[in-house]
């Protein structure tokens, strides 16, 4: 296991997951606002699956999809960081920055807040030179974060963990490099 890392932000906790966390994520996980640009809503098992892949990353590698809390409450509200793919996409080998966010969070600039700290960390303190972030076409939300971040659109790509049929197929890719975010060379 390498040293884990735990951040915070002004408003929230960047830590790895615990079991209080599974009913929370699963609630937001089926709430259909959270997963419209997805191809489907999870399952309680599929979201307790999804958790144990991102607590048991984070212990391999002492980074990762970090589970976010506020700082004020304790209260958990989804997950903001960083994560290598599975799937086998164009851009591939890369890092990518991720976010789900409960509904009741969203518009108060709390994705952006962490995703910004996940960034300065994935630059200056595990060495990437390179992140990514991608989405469907249409998840504007999403789209206007990754341009808060400073991140570049980068093309259109048909993701394939998205069936064939679905309009969420098409997605959009956004990078940001070391260089244009800290001046660092690379």
């Amino acid at each position: 296991m390498n040293e884990l890392i735990e951040f915070e932000t002004e408003r929230l906790r960047l830590r790895q997951w615990k079991s209080a966390d599974r009913a929370p994520f699963a609630a937001l996980n089926d709430d259909k606002r959270v997963m419209e640009f997805f191809p489907s809503r999870l399952s309680r098992a599929e979201s307790d699956a999804m958790a144990d892949r991102c607590e048991s990353l984070i212990h391999q590698r002492g980074w990762g999809l970090w589970a976010a809390e506020l700082k004020e409450s304790g209260e958990f509200i989804g997950y903001v960081g960083l994560h290598t793919p599975a799937a086998q996409l164009p851009f591939s080998p890369c890092v990518e920055i991720g976010w789900r966010l409960a509904f009741e969070h969203w518009r108060k600039g709390l994705a952006t807040e962490a995703a910004k700290e996940a960034l300065r960390i994935g630059f200056q303190r595990l060495g990437f030179t390179e992140i990514v972030s991608f989405t469907a076409v249409n998840n504007r939300r999403s789209r206007a974060v990754m341009g808060r971040l400073g991140m570049t659109e980068s093309g259109l790509f048909e993701h394939p963990s998205v069936p064939e049929e679905s309009e969420l197929r098409l997605h959009c890719l956004y990078r940001v490099g070391r260089e244009s975010m800290f001046g660092e060379s690379v």
